[in-house]
């Protein structure tokens, strides 16, 4: 569906409802609290629904008590963004999948399973960069805080214009946001340089336990709930973990075990390039792009370890 269609289609609805995917992310706030305020200026009554509670990360924007609302089934519409498939809207997802309403599914993934009516998804760096796309067909950004919203998610997805996922236009799309009153520098140090005490302490005490397979290629990090409950701090607070092994030499896909629950991980993966961490995911029911890609396992701790480990090898060029 081309942006033009996408956006009139949107704009001859009287309210929506917009769902982020479960846990949800820099991109995922922003593209949904970036396409509430630019359809609220088109007379489009909407809100926000997510399982999960905002985390206090991306609070420092005004207006995120307008966030994880609980849906409005009397809405004409029901958007969802930044999401590869129903199942990542979390106890929404039925709603989502079963409601006799007008659907649209808006996202960047390359994993996404073209779910819903009406379809605009394109492999790019951040679904931020497609709603920044479509905004001047809304009237365009009217002013610095929807603007600063679609920066979040811009900079977040990329790590803050560091990732490969980075093209021309995104930087395009950031120069845009700016000029519509973005403020690179208040996004830039709430998402990577603020933390709380907490946050440094889990951050230390998992970089100290870093594990490596395959010679160094395979490094494996890992937050129990006995680590989140001896340092004080959240799981939200892991965001961005990932990214430091990363970085060391020789790490070709970085692998990330945050426990939810008994026996629940929610795992990270990351590569450099030399390994396609979509299809790892994918192995098991998960998914998202070919160098940043997440899905959920379950079972014993080591057990896990171990067949991940292998999958990614799997997944690795002799």
């Amino acid at each position: 569906m081309t942006p033009e269609a996408l956006a009139e289609k949107l704009k001859e609805q009287e309210s929506a409802v917009i769902f982020c995917h479960m846990r949800p992310d820099g991109d995922a706030i922003g593209a949904a609290m970036g396409l509430k305020r630019l359809l609220e200026g088109c007379g489009v009554r909407c809100s926000v629904a997510c399982e999960s509670a905002i985390p206090e990360k991306f609070k420092f924007l005004p207006g995120t008590e307008a966030f994880s609302a609980p849906p409005d089934t009397e809405a004409a519409a029901f958007i969802a963004v930044d999401s590869s498939d129903e199942n990542r809207l979390g106890r929404y997802g039925e709603l989502f999948s079963k409601a006799k309403k007008v659907k649209f599914n808006i996202d960047h993934h390359i994993s996404n399973t073209r779910f819903g009516d009406y379809r605009y998804i394109e492999d790019v760096a951040a679904c931020c960069q497609i709603v920044a796309r479509l905004a001047p067909l809304f009237g365009g950004i009217r002013d610095g805080l929807t603007a600063n919203y679609l920066m979040m998610g811009l900079s977040s997805d990329t790590g803050n214009f560091a990732h490969k996922n980075v093209t021309a236009e995104t930087f395009r799309t950031a120069a845009y946001l700016a000029e519509c009153g973005a403020d690179i520098h208040l996004v830039q140090y709430n998402m990577f340089k603020r933390q709380t005490r907490e946050r440094a302490k889990l951050f230390g005490e998992t970089m100290e336990k870093i594990r490596y397979f395959a010679g160094g290629r395979i490094a494996l990090i890992s937050v129990r709930e006995a680590d989140l409950k001896r340092t004080g701090a959240s799981s939200d607070m892991t965001e961005g973990f990932i990214d430091f092994p990363l970085g060391i030499d020789g790490v070709e896909v970085a692998a990330c075990l945050l426990e939810t629950g008994r026996g629940k991980f929610k795992v990270s993966l990351r590569s450099k390039g030399t390994a396609n961490v979509n299809e790892i995911a994918a192995v098991y029911g998960g998914g998202g792009h070919i160098l940043a890609s997440g899905c959920m396992l379950f079972g014993e701790f080591e057990e896990i370890v171990d067949k991940l480990r292998y999958t990614i090898l799997q997944h690795l060029p002799d």
